[in-house]
């Protein structure tokens, strides 16, 4: 299936993506085609602002997006033509109808903030978790925001592009465990 563009606006070829999209861009009050989309391979993504991500996952859920597939997130520091420091993505689908969707938002320095997507999606919670622990963005809102991977004591984010490759010395901190010789 192709994709069509009317009046500079791109259009999914899969009418239910389409019609879920349309239906966001009148719940986000967006005029109709106002959302930045693209659709590639049947991938099909939509940008929404951190301000109305929250409405937006609350819509998409109401929709029939029943369950988050993944969270994740990447560092664009450096990139060229990178318009923000971090790209989040929510990867979501109908279970009923097979039908996908990737909703694209994003956060800046100095203290890169999302809502948190915990009451729409209970199983949002160690993703969430994930991306603040590797790249430090928060999400306001999440029950138990804390390291999940790195030790409590660990200084930085070691996905974030401006992390030291050698570290930050934090090999110091950490007590070796004792070998059991038996």
């Amino acid at each position: 299936m192709s994709e069509g563009t009317v009046a500079g606006h791109t259009l999914f070829s899969d009418p239910a993506v389409e019609s879920i999209v349309s239906g966001l861009e009148k719940a986000l009050g967006v005029p109709g085609g106002g959302l930045k989309r693209s659709s590639f391979r049947d991938n099909h993504r939509v940008w929404v602002e951190p301000a109305r991500l929250a409405s937006a996952l609350k819509h998409l859920r109401e929709a029939g997006m029943d369950l988050l597939i993944d969270l994740s997130a990447a560092d664009y520091l450096g990139y060229q033509d990178a318009e923000h420091r971090y790209g989040v993505w929510y990867i979501l689908e109908n279970t009923s109808t097979g039908t996908r969707i990737m909703v694209r938002s994003w956060a800046d320095d100095p203290s890169p903030c999302l809502p948190s997507a915990f009451d729409i999606w209970r199983g949002s919670d160690w993703m969430e978790r994930e991306v603040y622990d590797l790249l430090g963005i928060q999400f306001t809102g999440h029950p138990d925001l804390r390291r999940i991977l790195m030790p409590d004591e660990f200084a930085g984010h070691p996905l974030r592009k401006d992390y030291p490759l050698r570290g930050m010395g934090e090999r110091h901190h950490f007590v070796p465990l004792a070998r059991d010789e038996s």
